[in-house]
């Protein structure tokens, strides 16, 4: 029996990532031997290759602005390891941490005596359907860890599927195609269940047809050519089907994730009949947070989980926008399985000063290899990754901008010294 929240994040940390086999039995004979948590709630399943704890958030916020009871289960966590797992903007105590893991260490063992494991994520997904269950949560919005067919997430039945954008990421486990990513994503799908996306690659729109076409599911597919006057600051701005919206959130991405929020909202409203204004889309989106995206510290420090090529691609758009004409200077670390060559190439182009370090975690990428692949003419690499952000941070002049990014991992760690929680 796990006695502190410190043993029971240790267990579930140092469960294996990744089953035998790649499929969702498991989980399926799991969730049954718990009499199924995930059908006594409803839910809006989120997956996309980036932007789905944003839009999560968003989803999240505008429905507790209403006045439901709102589940949230993201990953990773930037501040605290319990942020995965919340209700409205609570959560998970570390009691409650603590009474899960008890619940379902007997049943990983049991599992174990057949030969099977039930991996890190699963018993995050399992945590977080007996915790909505037993909260009584009216709506849970579930994103998907990993592509979204075989995603341990993926056993449940939504009032609406969502998905964000498809660009390059996981191409081990998801192939090295956008139709293979996107096929994968679009595994979520489910018979007579709703598509609400924000895909723009128009090369994959016959795909998404002929996918939703063979569910018999309703397709929605954000147009943005009806988004008009974007402000981009340190707040975000911008009129969409002539309605006026703010974001605490910065960016353009932060935008389209918007959009693609407000749509799914005014379909499950819709189709579940709800009881819930524009005013609750407007307040709910304008109250949304989500720390280490975009992230601005004293005007001059921005923090950015900017994992992959198209989250690099997003987080030099919006600096060109709200830093135009600061000198740029950059501090980056990224896990060693994420295409960091061509990330580090957009930086080359983008960047004044291009700095690689690296953080205490088995599946980073080394400062000096991330060094290497760069052609930057001002480039240097710092194996202590707190004392370059101390340097850097500290002796920035008043035109100058410092933008730390790659992993989430990482940015969770900067985080950590700007933040004293």
């Amino acid at each position: 029996m796990f006695k502190t929240v410190e043993e029971a994040q240790n267990w579930i940390e140092n469960i294996k990532r990744f089953g035998s086999k790649l499929d969702l039995k498991r989980m399926e004979k799991v969730v049954a031997l718990l009499d199924h948590p995930e059908k006594t709630f409803k839910s809006i399943h989120v997956a996309g290759t980036n932007g789905k704890g944003s839009t999560s958030t968003y989803l999240k916020k505008i429905l507790s602005h209403a006045g439901f009871k709102v589940g949230i289960y993201t990953s990773p966590y930037v501040v605290k390891f319990n942020e995965r797992i919340g209700i409205n903007d609570d959560y998970i105590s570390d009691d409650e941490l603590v009474h899960y893991a008890n619940e379902l260490y007997p049943l990983t063992e049991k599992m174990l005596e057949d030969d099977e494991t039930v991996t890190f994520f699963e018993v995050l997904t399992l945590m977080a359907f007996l915790y909505f269950r037993d909260q009584k949560v009216d709506y849970a919005v579930i994103e998907v860890g990993l592509g979204g067919l075989l995603d341990a997430t993926n056993v449940i039945i939504p009032e609406i599927a969502v998905i964000t954008n498809i660009s390059y990421d996981h191409m081990k486990q998801l192939g090295n195609t956008l139709e293979s990513i996107a096929l994968n994503k679009l595994g979520i799908v489910k018979d007579n269940v709703p598509l609400v996306t924000a895909i723009e690659n128009t090369n994959l729109f016959p795909l998404i047809s002929e996918v939703t076409a063979k569910h018999h599911s309703r397709l929605k597919i954000c147009n943005f050519d009806m988004v008009t006057n974007i402000d981009v600051k340190e707040v975000t701005r911008f009129k969409y089907r002539d309605q006026e919206y703010l974001l605490n959130l910065t960016g353009y991405h932060q935008v389209k994730n918007a959009v693609l929020a407000i749509e799914t909202i005014r379909l499950l409203r819709i189709i579940n009949n709800l009881h819930l204004t524009e005013e609750d889309i407007y307040e709910g989106l304008k109250t949304a947070s989500w720390p280490g995206r975009f992230e601005i510290f004293n005007k001059n420090v921005v923090i950015d989980g900017a994992h992959n090529i198209g989250g690099i691609e997003a987080l030099i758009k919006s600096a060109r926008t709200v830093f135009a004409g600061k000198y740029i200077k950059c501090l980056f670390s990224v896990m060693r399985d994420k295409e960091h060559k061509k990330m580090i190439e957009e930086l080359d182009n983008f960047c004044d000063e291009l700095y690689f370090t690296e953080f205490e975690y088995q599946r980073r990428a080394d400062a000096e290899e991330l060094f290497s692949e760069s052609s930057h003419y001002h480039k240097s690499f710092h194996t202590d990754y707190k004392q370059i952000f101390f340097k850097l941070s500290t002796e920035l002049k008043e035109n100058e901008v410092l933008i730390v990014t790659g992993s989430l991992y990482f940015i969770s760690e900067i985080r950590k010294l700007l933040v004293k929680e």
